[in-house]
């Protein structure tokens, strides 16, 4: 497995090696509901990004350029430049700049951020900067809260296409993560304020393919048309019955889309 001291890393399952890239506020941990269906044929390495889980911040963890630096620096110093990655939400959008810089192999990016516009960047920042504030301050209180079916409703709608029906302990987790992560409110601003993503996947990389939840309430669907066109060579897949969280919502689904679009179906 590769080792580096500054960006805590996981593995688990056998098979050429699959990196996954979690969410803003989340760790490698997010990825637990899809983990075993992937794991079966691939070893999937999971890595807590900067600022976030067991790794400790930089000073330009606030900001997606020094995250995407650094997880470029990651795969450069442990000799990944051509590993397949897959990336949800944050980790969507790294992943595809990851292929815009030609850093990697096959890439699949599940509702990837950085396709917003106008209105939209501040309905982004407004709702999830609200959602760490009440967070944060209901901290005590997250596991009661998540093991109510109407509360994890309540809390997840952004998020979930159907929050009632999610594992409690997932939610506890995520929830908290989200609270407490001290990157999250700069990365909310710099997200909403700075450059939307731009393309194309550079001829280095491999393969890319995008999926987008048509139920996503964070990044509508009609940001996806956006992202097939900065990423024009991309196959597309639309999840249906999905919210932002398509790993959560439909993890077997999802599991297929990166396989097949990793070339391991």
């Amino acid at each position: 497995m590769p080792t580096n001291t500054e960006i805590r890393a996981s593995a688990e399952g056998s098979g050429s090696m699959l990196l996954l890239v979690h969410g803003l506020g989340g760790n490698g941990r997010s990825w637990s509901p899809i983990v075993p269906f992937l794991a079966g044929q691939r070893e999937v390495l999971t890595i807590d990004l900067p600022g976030h889980g067991n790794t400790a911040a930089r000073a330009d963890s606030g900001t997606f350029a020094g995250l995407a630096d650094d997880l470029q620096e990651y795969l450069e110093q442990n000799g990944l430049t051509s590993i397949d990655v897959a990336g949800f939400s944050l980790g969507g959008r790294l992943v595809l700049e990851m292929a815009r810089r030609g850093c990697v192999g096959n890439v699949i990016a599940l509702n990837p951020g950085g396709f917003w516009r106008g209105w939209e960047r501040t309905y982004f920042e407004w709702t999830l900067t609200a959602s760490q504030k009440l967070l944060h301050s209901l901290k005590g209180q997250l596991g009661v809260l998540s093991g109510s079916p109407i509360s994890r409703t309540a809390l997840l709608a952004q998020l979930s296409a159907r929050p009632w029906v999610l594992d409690q302990d997932t939610v506890e987790r995520e929830l908290a993560s989200f609270a407490e992560t001290p990157t999250v409110v700069p990365l909310i601003r710099d997200l909403a304020s700075g450059p939307a993503q731009v393309g194309p996947a550079s001829p280095q990389a491999g393969r890319v393919a995008i999926a987008w939840g048509d139920k996503d309430r964070l990044c509508p669907p009609r940001q996806a048309p956006r992202a097939r066109a900065a990423f024009p060579q991309a196959t597309f897949h639309w999840v249906i019955g999905s919210g932002h969280y398509s790993i959560w919502d439909k993890p077997t689904k999802v599991a297929d889309i990166i396989l097949d679009g990793t070339g391991h179906s």
